[in-house]
């Protein structure tokens, strides 16, 4: 069993210092930080691992029984249970039941209000840290309860597949709320962008325009109502909410764990004779097939995290690094996706695999909507010449973000 997450990465405070491989660097006033290579990477290394500093599951994600821990987002289901619920097989065996790391024996729940969570490592984490403030007791499915009531206004304004979470403010309320040392905490939340406008290339969130202000209002006045502080008197006044849920619908790095995926990872690692491999793979491949009928994409149990290395990671859309969750938790794992040479800068991309095929001017949508920037890598550069008109097939397949959810969100508060 892996050590407690505690015991194995600390909070990385000072950028500078945070790993032998990279170092944080500002570029300009429009693109902020980058982080850089401080010496050869080879590709497939990990950069760094880093804990974020808050991170919560979505809500929407929570109503569909995806168990995760109520602090660092594991799996609580073992393999076999997630699989029989993603694949609507409720007598489905797993073969290999070793690989499965999820230890039922070890999971606690809060005697308030009965959240689950992983070990009595997170447990008294996030107690320690805002559990506290957040904890409902009682409460726990009383719909007249304040934070219950601004959980509900959220979904009923952030339909699925989520992007961000109204919980995720909440915590960062209550971490510094919680507080000993209220400024170390504030210092490193206003590390974050939380700019909802890009002044100098005139760019608005696309959701927190004028057709959105009375469900941002109502958001607010629910929120200052649930948490309310003195010392973060700031974050409720209209600029400061709005600029709290700018910071998080643009910071926040969504986190997706799994205890298949990780039971499926182990048993690829597995030296077989020749036809029990080929056996294996093929009962592995079924089980997808079965799962994706049943259930679709939505595979993970899944959240957001505000990562302040990670968050230095500047957009490209062929980026050379790239963000995994393999521990089945909230550790988050940089790895380059290619070789990176000393001085380079090491970027991410923003957009998922199927909006980075589409066009230059669909990606430029996306990333102006929602992350404020005109992305200048070297494939945008390269295609500048194309027309600035989104392909036919594009706009008839009614799939991606860079139509149709633009569209969508003149109705509903969406993809934040």
């Amino acid at each position: 069993m892996a050590a407690p997450i505690g015991d194995m990465f600390s909070l990385c405070v000072d950028s500078s210092k945070v790993s032998s491989y990279v170092e944080v660097r500002t570029i300009d006033k429009i693109k902020g930080k980058g982080l850089f290579a401080k010496k050869p990477i080879r590709k497939g290394e990990t950069i760094f691992i880093e804990r974020p500093l808050v991170s919560a599951q979505f809500l929407w994600n929570a109503l569909y029984k995806y168990r995760a821990c109520e602090y660092c987002l594991r799996s609580l289901e073992t393999a076999e249970e997630n699989a029989r619920r993603l694949s609507g097989n409720p007598s489905l065996i797993l073969p290999h039941p070793e690989q499965c790391r999820v230890r039922k024996e070890l999971h606690q729940m809060c005697p308030q209000c009965q959240v689950m969570y992983c070990s009595s490592e997170c447990r008294q984490a996030a107690l320690d840290q805002y559990h506290r403030t957040l904890c409902l007791g009682l409460s726990q499915e009383d719909p007249e309860h304040p934070i219950n009531k601004l959980q509900d206004a959220w979904r009923n304004m952030h339909f699925p597949p989520e992007t961000s979470s109204i919980v995720l403010m909440a915590r960062m309320v209550a971490t510094v709320k919680q507080a000993r040392n209220k400024g170390h905490w504030l210092n490193l939340f206003s590390q974050f962008c939380s700019r909802t406008a890009n002044e100098e290339e005139e760019i608005a969130h696309k959701l927190l325009g004028e057709k959105f202000q009375g469900q941002l209002a109502l958001l607010r006045n629910l929120f200052t109502t649930a948490l309310y502080d003195d010392h973060l008197n700031r974050w409720f006044t209209p600029e400061g909410f709005l600029s709290l849920f700018a910071l998080v619908g643009t910071n926040g790095q969504g986190i997706g764990t799994s205890s298949l995926s990780q039971w499926v990872h182990g048993c690829d690692a597995l030296e077989l004779p020749r036809q029990q491999r080929e056996q294996l793979d093929a009962f592995i491949d079924q089980l997808y097939k079965d799962i994706e009928r049943e259930t679709g994409d939505f595979l993970n149990c899944e959240g957001s995290g505000l990562f302040l290395l990670q968050s230095s990671c500047n957009h490209s859309c062929v980026p050379n690094a790239e963000a995994s969750f393999p521990d089945n938790n909230f550790l988050l794992h940089l790895t380059a996706l290619s070789d990176i040479s000393p001085g380079e800068e090491v970027c991410i991309s923003y957009l998922d695999c199927c909006q980075r095929e589409r066009s230059r001017h669909s990606r430029h949508k996306i990333l102006r909507e929602n992350y404020l920037f005109q992305c200048s890598c070297p494939r945008c550069m390269a295609q500048a010449d194309e027309p600035d008109l989104t392909s036919e097939e594009e706009d008839d397949d009614g799939e991606g973000e860079g139509e149709t959810e633009g569209d969508e969100a003149e109705d509903e508060m969406t993809d934040v």
